[in-house]
């Protein structure tokens, strides 16, 4: 059977990624993080990449080592044995499958706002619709249009941070531009932190690229690796500069709903135009394109599991002519479709299930590092492979204890299907498949 084609580059990868994340991601959170972090938005954002400069750091050094579609699962099957592996794959699968069913329906209350007459469920339907077609034929059309929505997207918030900073200017001089989202007396930790564990959730995608291990032209990993970092560092630049001059012009504001702060913002900058152009633009061109590289990550997941065995062999099966896992694609696009459907109406709830399998999976990636490099001493570097991955665990631990207790009853509950699934498919046969992933 054939693998998938080497056809991406730097570019591609680094498109994909920020894709993923969206550079507008800091808009749908923006008076949410700003009330919880009591103004000091622009330092919750440095923390946020901070905190997930641990887990880039660990992605960037498995993937030189271990060469494989199946991202965090790949690396731990590898490295920790089947079982292992497989549980890591399946965790990651909650978040890769949770993640595009949330976008569908965020984006489906965005556009019911602004067409009230037009059910949720015809959006969600429509957009899968438009996000299939396009994965369809290949992941060179999908980095296609993620370099053109990553560069729309910038656009959009260079015109409204620009706006912002014109009329800070007018109002205020060079004190526009103050401190205030960075520092302000009295100092506290604990709202800082509070922003820091909503905003850190922002910056989640970077890790999907690693999931075009075998669609990368570079065989060896560099290319892959220095991908994964530079999405997070340009994610956590773009972000941090625009929740600086945002949160500046948000000191003494008023907001209605801190859910649509942003589009309120916009209103008081550039006045109604701007805040109903923000809603159509976030609606239509975000809601478009961002699902498409999740579609793209969950699909060469589980291509990577079916072919390995641990998921059904049909699972691994490429498109003749776009040489796309199309049948793991149908079926992940079937699977998100009937959670959105689902969870139309309950889109808290939905969210608070998106981040379990996410951080579980990093916290494996790390254990994964450390394991790894312990035995290859020769190649040890203990900055990197073992302080990081040390504190990436604390990290991870950390945003856990804070998780609500629903999204850690769906997780566990999800765990424990899957060593359910995995007895009920291993019994009496060994350990399945034991076919090394790609080195």
């Amino acid at each position: 059977m054939s693998g998938l084609k080497r056809q991406l580059g730097f570019g591609a990868l680094d498109a994909y990624g920020l894709a993923y994340i969206a550079p507008v991601a800091p808009l749908s959170t923006l008076g949410i993080v700003w009330q919880a972090s009591d103004g000091l938005i622009a330092l919750s954002y440095l923390l946020g990449g901070l905190c997930m400069a641990f887990t880039a750091f660990s992605y960037a050094a498995m993937v030189r080592e271990v060469r494989t579609a199946g991202s965090v699962y790949g690396f731990a099957r590898a490295v920790l044995g089947p079982f292992a592996g497989f549980m890591a794959g399946w965790l990651i699968l909650l978040d890769y499958l949770m993640i595009p069913a949330f976008v569908y329906v965020v984006m489906a209350v965005a556009l019911e706002q602004l067409m009230p007459g037009v059910d949720r469920a015809v959006w969600i339907v429509a957009l899968i619709g438009f996000t299939s077609a396009v994965n369809w034929f290949g992941v060179k059309s999908t980095a296609a249009v993620s370099f053109a929505s990553v560069v729309t997207q910038v656009a959009a918030v260079a015109v409204l941070v620009g706006g912002a900073a014109v009329a800070l200017w007018r109002a205020k001089g060079a004190a526009g531009l103050g401190m205030a989202p960075i520092y302000h007396a009295p100092f506290h930790w604990a709202p800082v932190l509070a922003g820091t564990s909503i905003c850190v959730m922002s910056f989640l995608g970077f890790d999907a690229v690693s999931t075009l291990a075998e669609d990368t032209a570079d065989r060896s990993g560099r290319t892959l690796g220095r991908a994964i970092l530079a999405v997070l560092v340009l994610a956590t630049v773009f972000f941090v500069g625009t929740a600086f001059v945002l949160g500046n012009a948000m000191v003494g504001a008023h907001f209605r709903n801190l859910d649509a702060a942003a589009y309120e913002l916009a209103g008081m900058i550039g006045g109604p135009w701007a805040a109903l152009g923000l809603a159509w633009f976030y609606a239509l061109v975000v809601g478009f394109t961002n699902a498409l590289p999740m579609q793209v990550g969950v699909a060469r997941v589980l291509y990577a599991m079916g072919r390995d065995g641990q998921l059904p062999g049909f699972l691994a099966r490429l498109h003749p002519r776009h040489n796309t896992p199309h049948v793991a694609m149908i079926i992940s696009t079937a699977i998100s479709l009937a959670v959105a459907l689902w969870m139309r109406g309950d889109m808290d709830r939905l969210a608070s299930f998106v981040n379990f399998g996410a951080l579980v999976g990093f916290a494996m990636l790390h254990v994964c590092v450390l394991v790894h490099f312990a035995r290859r001493p020769e190649a040890r570097r203990w900055a990197w492979h073992g302080v990081s991955p040390v504190l990436g665990i604390a990290v991870v631990g950390a945003i856990l204890w804070g998780m609500n207790g629903g999204a850690l009853r769906l997780g566990l509950g999800w765990m424990v299907a899957g060593m359910v699934y995995w007895g009920v498919r291993h019994w009496g046969r060994g350990s399945g498949h034991s076919g090394a992933p790609a080195l």
